[in-house]
């Protein structure tokens, strides 16, 4: 594919942009004057710009190939959706395991596979991940999910590498979105970082605008924590 061209409207795929983090970063992109397209199974409130919605539901992998296809070819993919379930491993819900391993790495890897042939030279490609891929009680089967895309982003960064496409995680943590406070967690709060507040969206959608800027052209296989102090 032919390189990049910057005077032209770059085109962005999100997914998760009907609420929380993927919704943040679609605003970011439109502000930034991308043109983006939007897969989630319900439409975004409001998102002002050039922004096309396209439901979908991300756990059938039909229906994602026939949405990615309608999308049509672009400079940038972020991997936004998410799902959490919290809980002791003694009593976890091993479909609700599976569920957030298929979201966060199935879904992921056939994403990059149906996006990234059809890239430009220089585009670029987010995962958002999780500081929780560290490990943290209760939370083990999300951590793994979240964990084993360090492991899909390196690899796909040094297969696309002579291309100049970037593959880049940003792992917040507990951030302000309606998932933190869904009350399927309610039993395992989340633990407030030193700066005595949560992440916010726009906070992790500011770090995903700048690895797909010019400035992050030679930034690929990396993670960027965002846990307002929470690692320390």
């Amino acid at each position: 594919m032919a390189a990049l061209d910057r005077d032209t409207p770059r085109h962005a795929l999100v997914t998760g942009t009907s609420s929380g983090i993927g919704q943040a970063v679609a605003a970011r992109l439109l502000t930034d004057g991308w043109r983006v397209t939007g897969i989630a199974r319900r439409a975004p409130q409001a998102l002002e710009g050039d922004y096309m919605h396209l439901p979908c539901d991300l756990s059938d992998p039909e229906a994602l190939a026939s949405t990615v296809a309608q999308a049509g070819p672009v400079d940038a993919l972020v991997h936004a959706a998410g799902l959490l379930r919290v809980g002791p491993i003694e009593t976890a819900d091993f479909n609700d395991g599976a569920a957030m391993w298929q979201l966060h790495v199935d879904v992921a890897a056939r994403l990059i596979s149906l996006c990234a042939p059809d890239m430009p030279e220089g585009g670029r490609i987010v995962l958002i991940g999780s500081r929780v891929a560290r490990g943290a009680a209760g939370r083990a089967l999300y951590a793994a999910s979240k964990a084993a895309l360090s492991g899909l982003a390196r690899s796909v960064a040094l297969e696309h590498a002579p291309r100049r496409i970037t593959v880049n995680i940003v792992a917040p943590g507990a951030t302000d979105t309606p998932m933190l406070r869904d009350p399927a967690r309610a039993s395992e709060p989340p633990r407030m970082p030193p700066f005595g507040r949560l992440v916010r969206p726009e906070e992790v959608a500011g770090t995903t605008a700048f690895l797909l800027s010019p400035d992050a052209g030679a930034m690929t296989g990396q993670e960027l924590i965002i846990c307002a102090g929470g690692s320390l």
